[in-house]
């Protein structure tokens, strides 16, 4: 494949899964954090606005000078959190390594549950089966894609459109499935 070393196409699955394995681990590691980080600056930016509103005096205070913490946290209100903390209540901690099997809806779940201060240790329990299937699912996609170039570039542009043609079809069953979560077109 251009572009790619040698000795990464060589590897087999049992060296690809587990590097994407502790490479998923990682980041959905640091995006619970960040949920947490982000709640952090939210429930300052919270205190100071009680403390000022909580002036008997009657002088109006300033509002608390918004940091980079609380412009972000005030941004993790929306629609998309708003589904994200319905389906971790809806499925609770099964919800976390079931996301997993999503695009993009993913990041939104783990960032809600540092948000919503989801324990570290049982998030980091529930999290290991999803990073496993997640790691299963993409190590074979690309060891297959690997293959299929080292045959013909044609058999690797079929096996594309083959992935490509999947994931469209199950959105559009998803779409047409009259979904409480549905995705907006």
């Amino acid at each position: 494949m251009a572009g790619v070393p040698g000795f990464i196409t060589d590897l087999g699955w049992w060296a690809i899964v587990p590097f994407l394995f502790m490479v998923v681990f990682f980041r959905s590691q640091g995006t619970y954090w960040v949920g947490r980080w982000l709640r952090r600056g939210a429930d300052a930016v919270a205190l100071q606005a009680g403390a000022t509103e909580g002036d008997s005096s009657g002088a109006t205070a300033p509002p608390p000078p918004a940091t980079a913490r609380s412009r972000i946290a005030q941004k993790m209100s929306g629609p998309a959190m708003d589904r994200a903390q319905q389906f971790l209540e809806k499925w609770g901690f099964i919800g976390v390594p079931l996301c997993f099997l999503t695009v993009g809806f993913q990041t939104i779940v783990l960032t809600t549950a540092g948000y919503t201060r989801m324990r570290w240790d049982l998030f980091t329990v529930a999290m290991l089966p999803g990073c496993a299937a997640w790691a299963f699912i993409y190590g074979g996609i690309s060891v297959t894609l690997i293959e299929l170039w080292k045959q013909s570039p044609w058999w690797f542009l079929g096996g594309v459109i083959t992935v490509v043609a999947l994931a469209y079809g199950a959105t559009r069953l998803r779409r047409n499935a009259g979904s409480a979560v549905r995705i907006p077109q």
